[in-house]
């Protein structure tokens, strides 16, 4: 498969209730790429006739831009997996699009080449504050890690990657937790990382726009433990609906422990496994993992840097639960 200027892919984004000042930017920003040779299709979570009208008055019918439009809602993860279940298998790579950010003219162009060597590549963003475009960080510090610190924490934002085709082909169905958790870049991160790879660039390749709406934001904004634990209650609150001490401790559980032996128990049914250091990640994280291995991958990975502290509080907030769930003494 060849990945260069003239390779075909798509561009999957997904949509709900835009805020149309930025949807038009990011829209404009992808019509404007300098590799040029796409579709874009774009997932409507509900308002399909509306946002189909708005897409082809702001680009002026641009026939790369397609809408389809479902009866049911999903939230952000199905809907992805919606968007993605409907690339094909004629497209070489697969780029994921949030409705709010704004790609530079060159991103494409400088991502698609480097999947010759890897089975996703991705960049670095810029990352900015409404109102006012305030300057929240000027990159934000992707780097590549080895698969378990990459379960721990991921490193790989949706609409920050490009991706193979043939990706999908493992990636897809997506596993469900069914809580605000399950992510979607996380786990195609790790699907590549178990297969072929994954790049991580230092160009920063676009504009993450934090505002009120964001499901989930950046984390590289929160620094502080206390930021992280604010963050953790807030999300109690919303998903759990209260943030009393049990709901929060079930909360870590799900966003650490929980999450990841659901992708875990995925890769170890899905994928071959021959490369001890995927053997190892899958292993630490996995349905009955042994405590040793768990620890030495959380701890390691802090130690190098490749898990931020805020994570590994996460961990350790969700590890009542997670003792709970295994009901018994922790193998060794």
């Amino acid at each position: 498969m060849s990945y260069d200027k003239k390779s075909f892919g798509i561009i999957a984004l997904a949509a709900y209730k835009p805020d149309w000042t930025l949807f038009a930017a990011q829209l404009r920003s992808i019509q404007n790429q300098t590799h040029t040779n796409f579709e874009c299709l774009i997932s409507a979570d509900g308002g399909f006739q509306e946002i189909r009208d708005f897409v082809a008055s702001e680009l002026g019918g641009d026939e790369r831009f397609r809408v389809a439009g479902f009866d049911d809602r999903l939230g952000f993860y199905g809907n992805f997996e919606r968007a993605v279940q409907q690339v094909p298998e004629r497209a070489a790579w697969v780029a994921l699009s949030d409705q709010d950010d704004s790609w530079y003219p060159s991103k494409l162009e400088l991502m698609i080449p480097h999947l010759a060597g890897a089975s996703l590549v991705t960049g670095q963003a810029r990352v900015v504050r409404l109102p006012g475009n305030e300057l929240v960080s000027s990159s934000t510090g992707r780097k590549s890690v080895a698969l378990d610190a990459l379960l721990a924490q991921n490193q790989v934002t949706g609409s920050l990657c490009v991706f193979r085709r043939e990706l999908l082909d493992l990636a897809l169905p997506f596993p469900r937790l069914n809580t605000i958790a399950q992510v979607h870049d996380h786990w195609l991160a790790v699907c590549a990382k178990s297969t072929g790879g994954v790049t991580v660039l230092d160009d920063v390749v676009q504009d993450y726009v934090q505002h009120g709406g964001n499901v989930l934001g950046e984390v590289g904004t929160r620094k502080s433990v206390l930021a992280s634990f604010n963050h953790l209650r807030g999300l109690s609150e919303k998903y759990q609906g209260s943030a009393r001490p049990l709901d929060i401790l079930a909360t870590a559980h799900e966003l650490s422990f929980g999450w990841r032996k659901v992708m875990a128990d995925a890769l170890r049914e899905r994928v071959q496994v021959a490369d001890p250091s995927v053997k190892e990640g899958i292993a630490a994280f996995e349905s009955g993992h042994r405590w040793a291995a768990t620890a030495k991958s959380l701890v390691s990975g802090l130690k190098r840097g490749d898990i931020a502290l805020p994570c590994f509080v996460e961990f350790l907030a969700g590890l009542p639960v997670e003792l709970f769930k295994r009901g018994a003494r922790p193998a060794l």
